[in-house]
């Protein structure tokens, strides 16, 4: 039966209801005490920052106490268990003694035995590792003997071409095969000669040799390996020497099998560059140098000399007739030959050396023009290269070829792009700098001008058309020429906005180049309008297409953001639209005011002359709006101008001169009726003071009158003149003001002529 839990002790009214004795504050945590990493310093120091010391000092003491009364508890309920312990333990001394044999007994058997192991453990250990090195110096033996084996092969195989290779280096081979039954002989059954039996046996050796390379590779520093080295570099000689006679004579005789064999060969021993360097030597170097002659004696002075792309034609008839076999044998499927890179060792290579000693003026970009075309030439050429490659893998390494590379490296486009550049923006420049507008002297060449009528415009298209150019356009720096043709956009939005700043401002201040807009009429004002116009139209239309055209290849995303740059700088122009109409009319209404200012002699007129009330308008109304009149049917503004820009510069310019208009009337008539209201209070009192009635003249007509009824007529017939020219008065808020300001209290209700 189990034993059965005891039940708690009942808890007092105080622990239920109250802290309990041995409680502490949640910042006093005595379980850190036990804690391995505990660090009083460390403790005291992080709870000074928000605990008194005072009161820390007490929770310990309080601490300690309590666990002090918990040890006197725990020895006090254990002490009947420490005292009866000496009692219980009886004939201990005895009973230790009979343990202790057997054990004694045991341990020496344990270490007995565990000597032996040692000892048999040591002895598997040593046969081990002698089996180890008998092993290693076996395969070192066998790596000996093998390489000592193909070493004599090799020797005996090199002694069994059909020539001495000492004689082959030397060059003198017809002795050398005369002397030979098989050098010129055709073997027995007839269906192999002498050079491919050669390159049969050339492509063993290789691979024998391929094989003493590897053992030398995993034999190195070993005496008897450097005591062979002499034969073995005599035999790599001899090797290469003899794959290269073979070769030369291969490719002299186009023999596809030979030049195979030979090629295997060279891979076989990794030496493809000496079969590049051969081939190129041989073969690409003589016919390159007929097509581009090098030394002094071929270097070819003038632009024409160093044209390059009916260099380009002749080399590329060379590799069809004389290059194209090995090219086709190098990149024949699963050949193995992949290895060689003909196309930019041997021919690239080759070309780009005769051209940097025959005409290195073609890669100097001193002569844009020149430059470009031989840049093209060489693109294509580049391009017609690599149809010979049979993959993309075998495209993207003759890229990657140190030749391509500094081929590539030879033409300099940023030099080309900054002459482009100083050409075309220094055009554009010469052209702003301008003192005055120019008008184009041939202006009805549609095709050229667009029908612009100002050089600036015309130059800014020109501008923009070369940057898109094939004559100047490189596509590999098209980013570039896409900001040029924006700078020059911003250059000309520029100087049309900084020339009208000057003009409002009156002077040209710290911007030079803005006096044509000091000296320009308001007629010339036209010109700009009617270009800005044709510009945005062309900008935003062909010109973009163009641009998009030659940007083709580029993703959809570049597009939108080519597309969207080149609409902003169209809506920039656009934008100035409206300061080139305010100019123009704050010219006419300066002209305007001019006339304007006349009305200040109708106060003479009527003042103290005791004239009639007028009947007629003034004679400077005819002349208020005449210069707008005559500007709008000005030819200029007829042929230039569109119906919307008329309409806005007219009703521009007749709310601007209406407000003026009501300004000076509105201040005359002011001045006017202040000076009637005090000369009235001086006859008021003199009158009073000679005892005279103050009623006599009441009835008269006074000066006011006269001369509001003088402008009453006047804006009338300014009302008319409006009429013509097709403005309404009274939808203009300052003639409505004016009309209120002078007409009689019967008309002012109703605004008519």
């Amino acid at each position: 039966m189990p034993d059965q839990i005891p039940s708690p002790a009942p808890r007092s009214a105080t622990d239920l209801f109250s802290d309990p004795l041995d409680s502490h504050p949640l910042w006093f945590k005595p379980s850190l005490f036990l804690s391995p990493n505990f660090d009083s310093e460390s403790y005291i120091a992080e709870l000074r920052t928000f605990v008194p010391f005072d009161t820390l000092r007490s929770e310990l003491q309080s601490h300690l106490s309590s666990l002090n009364h918990e040890l006197i508890d725990l020895i006090n309920r254990d002490y009947a268990d420490f005292v009866n312990l000496s009692t219980k333990l009886v004939d201990v001394d005895s009973a230790v003694l009979r343990m202790r044999a057997p054990l004694l007994e045991l341990r020496d058997k344990i270490q007995g035995f565990r000597g032996a192991v040692e000892t048999s453990l040591i002895a598997l250990k040593n046969g081990l590792s002698q089996r180890a090195e008998a092993t290693a110096a076996r395969e070192v033996l066998e790596l000996l003997l093998d390489t000592f084996h193909v070493v004599s092969k090799v020797e005996k195989l090199i002694k069994e071409l059909p020539s001495v290779a000492s004689d082959w280096s030397n060059g003198d081979v017809n002795s050398v095969q005369k002397s030979n039954a098989l050098s010129l002989q055709h073997v027995e059954n007839g269906t192999m000669n002498v050079r491919e039996t050669q390159s049969i046996l050339l492509e063993r050796i290789a691979t024998e040799m391929n094989r003493l390379n590897f053992y030398i590779a995993h034999a190195q520093n070993l005496p008897f390996i450097q005591n062979m080295e002499k034969r073995i570099q005599s035999a790599r000689l001899l090797l290469d020497a003899s794959m290269g006679h073979c070769f030369v004579d291969g490719l002299e005789h186009k023999d596809v099998n030979a030049i195979y064999n030979c090629l295997r060969a060279y891979a076989a021993v990794d030496n493809t560059g000496n079969a590049e360097e051969i081939f190129r030597t041989t073969i690409v170097a003589p016919l390159i140098q007929n097509v581009i002659p090098q030394g002094s004696f071929g270097v070819v002075s003038g632009a024409s000399g160093d044209e390059l792309e009916n260099d380009y034609q002749q080399i590329k008839k060379h590799i069809e007739n004389d290059f194209k076999f090995l090219l086709d044998i190098a990149s024949a499927e699963n050949s193995g030959l992949h290895v060689f890179d003909f196309l930019a060792n041997s021919i690239l290579k080759e070309v780009l050396a005769a051209i940097q000693k025959g005409k290195p003026s073609a890669f100097s970009p001193g002569r844009p023009k020149e430059f470009l075309k031989n840049y093209k030439s060489s693109l294509d050429f580049l391009a017609y290269l690599e149809g010979y490659c049979p993959s993309r893998a075998a495209v993207a390494k003759f890229r990657g070829a140190p030749f391509y590379v500094e081929f590539m490296k030879q033409w300099n486009l940023g030099v080309y792009f900054s002459l482009r550049f100083q050409e075309i923006a220094g055009a554009l420049d010469s052209a702003l700098t301008a003192s005055s507008l120019v008008l184009v002297q041939n202006s009805s060449d549609e095709e050229n001008s667009r029908n612009l009528t100002l050089k600036q415009s015309v130059t800014l298209l020109e501008s923009l058309r070369s940057c898109w150019n094939e004559e100047v356009l490189v596509i590999s720096c098209s980013d570039k020429f896409l900001r040029l043709s924006l700078q020059l956009l911003s250059r000309y939005s520029n100087w049309l906005s900084s020339g009208l700043a000057a003009r409002k401002k009156g002077s040209v201040g710290s911007n030079p180049g803005c006096e044509w807009a000091l000296s320009a009429a308001p007629e010339d004002f036209v010109y700009i309008i009617h270009d800005i116009n044709c510009l945005a139209k062309e900008i935003c239309g062909a010109y973009l297409d163009h641009v998009l055209q030659v940007l083709s290849s580029c993703s959809t995303e570049v597009l939108d953001l080519v597309k969207q740059s080149i609409f902003y700088c169209g809506k920039s122009l656009d934008n100035l639209l409206p300061l080139v109409i305010n100019a123009i009319k704050e010219a006419l209404v300066q002209k305007s005011v001019e006339d304007l200012r006349q009305l200040k002699g109708i106060t003479a007129t009527y003042r103290m002359t005791n004239k009639p009330l007028p009947v007629r308008h003034s004679p400077y109304v005819a002349g208020v709006l005449r210069p707008l009149k005559t500007f709008l049917d000005g030819e200029r503004a007829t042929k230039y101008l569109t119906d919307d820009a008329r309409n806005n510069l007219l009703l521009a310019a007749a709310t601007d001169i209406t407000s003026r208009y009501y300004d000076l009337a509105a201040d005359l008539v002011s001045v006017a009726r202040k000076t009637e209201s005090s000369l009235q209070r001086i006859r008021q009192g003199a009158q009073r003071r000679a005892g005279a009635s103050s009623d006599v003249s009441d009835h008269n007509v006074s000066d006011t009158d006269k001369i509001c009824m003088q402008l009453f007529l006047d804006i009338q017939e300014y009302g008319r003149n409006l009429a013509a020219l097709g403005v309404e008065a009274a939808n203009i808020s300052a003639y409505r003001s004016l009309w209120q300001c002078v007409a009689p209290a019967d008309r002012q209700n109703e605004i008519k002529f």
